[in-house]
């Protein structure tokens, strides 16, 4: 590694190794702590959905690392200087050049979020009858797609939804799977090879650069594209550098490229690779930019903002520089396995080995006794809100849908997310949900499931509400307050 691309540790007298901010925090954002029983009451109100608790409620908000990452100093400095065109504004031709930088991909299409980018590659290159093979979905990839009729093909390999594992690349395709798939639907009805760069819902796990190599090799066999959501590209470079064998010493840059050489064309939400809201979709296919051009105007904006302001469009072109930044990449990694190594060692159920995005917790695992259709992701989420004011996110059945006769098309795994925005929280913080979660474990045969009282048809789980079955949460807060007595 070059000398600014090493891992920065503390190993205090006592032995113990610690990882190391390198940054310094300069604007706080003040924190509440409710006591136990308003964090019941905001629970409840709340429908048990995190996504509906209110801001001035939660103490860490560990739901999501999107739009919620700290900026840097340079970031909010370039904001000042925006460019308030219309059209032809130099931030917007500043951002083209950070993209090709970066990226090294030439033709660029703004949008104002990850979603949007999906919503036009699948209005361009979804049609009934066309299959869409991919390491794992994302919840709104795979609305889009299906919306136009599509088909999603999961190709993930064995290890992936293993919990313990010390396999460091569950995030990659499976070469026999995906050979069947393309035989069995053939090339031409292939729209295209999603790649997901830190798979989202299986614990933010990384792919390796061999394993992109070969898939890309398959795919130019077959006349097929592949397509990369980027958006958690930064962890899984980090990953390929620190962990796959003749990285360690090539620069993040290289890594970087070689990766997207590897892709036809990529996608990103803003809000997770370069700390600000809006995204993008990248190619060095003309005909493939070209194809989907002309939907930017009518959906998001024109061309040179796409539903961005300039401020926001100053802030991602900073944002995608310092993605080349060791030390910007590896903070949340390094927390996130500070997290993960120590519940593991407590022998609680966690993905291992540590990802990227965040700490995951293995519900199915952890309350063993909730059954899956009584949405055990979802009870474990409130009920580690309830003990301790931390909130984090449902990705199991909750997350997913029904099929045509109504019944739950159960999670492959029940995880609850603790995700890690970029350079947010203290490491006492950490340590604090750490003691929290180890008191919930203990106390776990106490949390019961949840049922439906609201429930939406599409991405239920962003606004539909739900209910305990039984009164397991008041015996969840008598046990907090005999344990802890008037301690928050």
């Amino acid at each position: 590694m070059e000398k600014s691309e090493k891992l920065k540790t503390v190993k205090f007298y006592s032995g113990e190794v610690t990882p190391l901010e390198m940054h310094k925090v300069r604007v706080v954002q003040k924190l509440n702590l409710l006591p136990v029983e308003e964090r019941k009451d905001a629970i409840f109100g709340a429908g048990f959905n995190t996504f509906l608790l209110m801001n001035k409620d939660v103490f860490l908000d560990m739901l999501t690392d999107s739009g919620t990452n700290a900026m840097s100093d340079n970031q909010i400095a370039a904001m000042s200087v925006a460019d308030d065109s219309y059209a032809g504004s130099a931030s917007y031709t500043k951002l083209e050049k950070a993209i090709l930088e970066v990226f090294n991909q030439k033709y660029f299409l703004p949008v104002h979020q990850g979603r949007a980018a999906e919503h036009i590659i699948s209005k361009t290159f979804i049609q009934p009858g066309k299959v869409v093979p991919m390491n794992y979905h994302f919840t709104t990839t795979k609305a889009h797609i299906e919306m136009c009729g599509g088909v999603v093909e999961e190709i993930y390999t064995d290890e992936a939804l293993k919990t313990k594992s010390s396999f460091p690349f569950k995030g990659n395709m499976d070469i026999g799977k995906l050979n069947k798939v393309i035989e069995k639907w053939g090339a031409e009805n292939v729209a295209f090879i999603r790649f997901e760069a830190g798979t989202n819902l299986i614990g933010g796990q990384p792919f390796s650069m061999q394993n992109l190599r070969e898939v890309s090799a398959i795919a130019k066999k077959h006349g097929i594209k592949v397509l990369m959501d980027t958006s958690l590209i930064n962890e899984n470079l980090y990953f390929i550098k620190i962990r796959e064998e003749g990285y360690q010493d090539v620069s993040l840059k290289d890594i970087m490229h070689e990766m997207m050489s590897y892709t036809d064309f990529s996608y990103f939400s803003g809000r997770k690779v370069s700390c600000t809201r809006g995204g993008g979709i990248c190619t060095n296919d003309h005909s493939i930019y070209m194809m989907m051009r002309d939907w930017v105007p009518l959906f998001e904006g024109f061309l040179t903002y796409g539903g961005m302001s300039v401020r926001e469009i100053e802030a991602m072109a900073v944002g995608l520089y310092e993605s080349l930044d060791f030390d910007v990449i590896s903070h949340s990694p390094q927390f996130i396995k500070y997290l993960v190594d120590s519940l593991d060692k407590s022998g609680i159920p966690v993905i291992t080995p540590s990802g990227g995005l965040g700490c995951h917790l293995d519900a199915g695992q952890f309350i063993s006794h909730v059954p899956q259709s009584q949405y055990p992701a979802g009870a474990l989420a409130a009920a580690l809100y309830v003990a301790s004011g931390i909130r984090g996110m449902e990705r199991g059945t909750i997350s997913s849908v029904r099929d045509a006769d109504g019944n739950d098309i159960l999670a492959d795994v029940e995880l609850l997310r603790l995700a890690f925005p970029r350079r947010v929280f203290t490491l006492s913080q950490v340590k604090y949900a750490e003691d929290r979660i180890k008191w919930l474990y203990d106390n776990r045969h106490l949390i019961g499931g949840l049922e439906w009282i609201e429930e939406p048809p599409v991405l239920r789980f962003f606004v539909g509400k739900l209910k305990p079955i039984g009164d397991w949460v008041d015996k969840l807060v008598a046990k907090f307050r005999e344990d802890f007595g008037d301690s928050l």
